[in-house]
């Protein structure tokens, strides 16, 4: 047993090594309020921009506050809602994908055109014009993120249960009598999980990218919530004096994405999977 796992560990140490991380991270998310050695949102003008510290590990910010308080705050915000609109937009495409994919027809036809006329807009000029109709707000970037992303599931899972239930089980399956509903729990959703695994690990990093990039144009998290964009957006002005209060909220967005994307590579290679 103790051989197999070792064995397991070698021929897999990408996916242990960036699940591990990944693993940490949510540790350090779950725990934050308990990690972090000071209130986040507590203005302290006097000690404004000082150096690290036993204090401030990471120094502090224009007004004063914990630069390392509001990264682990912030990570929160970043991966916690990063999460929230990867299930949801999964869970949307899912259900639109199974059923344009296996009904077919004029369902089929509708769902899509629909889905079409979502890509036809490019991503970001769509949440830039939810968030002018809606106003700014995290809630709203969130909401437009997940429509803008959804298509993308939806349409890739619907080639996959287009090729799935031309498959001999399949149609042994409508033999036997067995329901539309058992057959895609039974044989049409596990066979597309392995791809949905490594669809997820690598939209999660374009979720926090693009709920990063709301925040640091001031359309996403409002002051003074911390969170990694909207923390790089406040640190712009002093990257001349004061380079550091960009580069750890970057370095946290940069780990991140890379450690997802690095997965889902490993992912993808191991269960064989076509990128799009």
């Amino acid at each position: 047993m103790i051989a197999k796992f070792r064995d397991m560990l070698r021929s897999q140490r990408v996916i242990v090594f960036c699940s591990l991380i990944l693993c940490m991270l949510f540790l350090i998310t779950l725990f934050a309020p308990w990690l972090a050695p000071n209130d986040p949102i507590a203005v302290n003008l006097s000690h404004k921009l000082q150096k690290p510290s036993v204090e401030y590990p990471l120094g502090t910010d224009h007004l004063g506050r914990c630069t390392l308080s509001r990264i682990l705050i912030g990570a929160r915000i970043s991966l916690g809602y990063a999460m929230l609109i990867f299930i949801s937009a999964l869970s949307i495409g899912l259900i639109i994908g199974i059923i344009a994919g296996y009904i077919g027809g004029w369902v089929d036809r509708l769902l899509m055109r629909f889905g079409d006329g979502l890509m036809a807009i490019p991503s970001l000029l769509f949440v830039l014009g939810f968030v002018g109709i809606w106003g700014a707000g995290l809630m709203q970037v969130v909401l437009g993120l997940i429509l803008v992303q959804w298509v993308y599931y939806a349409r890739v899972i619907r080639g996959m249960v287009l090729s799935l239930k031309e498959q001999n089980y399949i149609t042994a399956a409508k033999i036997s009598g067995s329901s539309t509903w058992t057959i895609m729990k039974k044989h049409i959703i596990p066979n597309v999980l392995p791809s949905l695994a490594v669809m997820g690990t690598l939209e999660m990093g374009w979720a926090i990218m693009n709920l990063s990039s709301m925040s640091f144009l001031g359309l996403g998290v409002q002051p003074p919530i911390p969170e990694w964009g909207a923390m790089i957006h406040e640190g712009k002005s002093y990257i001349r004096t004061n380079p550091a209060l960009m580069i750890y909220p970057g370095l946290m967005i940069m780990l991140v994405v890379v450690t997802f994307n690095l997965l889902g590579e490993a992912l993808s290679e191991r269960f064989d999977v076509k990128r799009r």
